[in-house]
């Protein structure tokens, strides 16, 4: 069962969520000598991002333990204002001391089998994985759609049904464009799944993932269930507002 945490605001949120990430970062390192976390693109964890990086939190993360992924890119450059990659480098991980081969960066350019097949690789080298293992986060951050999207996985596509693949480049009709993302088993399989959201706008999808009828296919969010895993929730009272529980 999700962990639901309502806070004041987004800085409550970003408090929260930083001290979640050192403690599991923490936890990690000792248990197996690295921190392992799949970040997301979008505001809320923009609002983390540039917390962990401030002096108050630089310094309670391993950073020269942790391995950085990315949960899902636009189909950019990691020049262009719209890289998931380059708010990540903007606000955290130009501040902090992780090493350059620490990062492996998700592309947003090429031939999409080029992309996917790349980023799987690097996945599956890192953790060691044979054909039929998935990966073992120790964090994976998400924000959520005010349309109940996660990561790059839309309402009403193929992302929401595919179990196989570990990567996936595809249109989505709605934005008439191309993304990049995880699927799900890969989200799954994270040690702790933790959801930034913030926002009246968001408070349908909220209720939506939280309390509305089952339907994962409309609401992908709802089809976050960890393996063997935490979910926690971390939302602000307006997104929050429609909830009853």
């Amino acid at each position: 069962m999700a962990e639901i945490i309502q806070l004041k605001g987004l800085e409550e949120i970003a408090g929260e969520a930083a001290r979640r990430w050192a403690q599991i970062a923490q936890e990690a390192v000792a248990a197996r000598g690295a921190f392992r976390v799949m970040l997301s693109g979008g505001e809320t964890p923009r609002s983390l991002y540039q917390l962990m990086a401030a002096e108050s939190w630089r310094d309670q993360a391993p950073w020269g333990q942790t391995y950085v992924f990315w949960s899902d890119e636009r189909r950019a450059g990691p020049s262009d204002p719209e890289s998931n990659y380059r708010m990540a480098r903007e606000t955290l991980l130009d501040h902090v001391p992780i090493p350059a081969d620490h990062i492996f960066q998700l592309q947003g350019v090429g031939l999409a089998s080029g992309i996917a097949r790349d980023y799987e690789n690097k996945i599956r080298q890192h953790f060691e994985l044979d054909r039929k293992q998935w990966p073992r986060f120790d964090l994976v951050l998400l924000g959520l759609g005010s349309d109940g999207h996660i990561a790059s996985i839309f309402p009403g596509t193929r992302a929401v049904s595919d179990l196989s693949n570990m990567v996936l480049v595809y249109e989505v009709l709605a934005l008439k464009a191309e993304r990049v993302t995880v699927t799900l088993p890969v989200i799954n399989h994270a040690r702790n799944i933790l959801f930034l959201v913030a926002g009246d706008e968001k408070a349908d999808a909220v209720w939506e993932a939280l309390e509305g009828p089952f339907q994962p296919s409309t609401h992908p969010s709802q089809a976050v269930k960890p393996v063997d895993g935490s979910v926690t929730w971390l939302v602000d009272k307006a997104a929050a507002s429609r909830l009853k529980g």
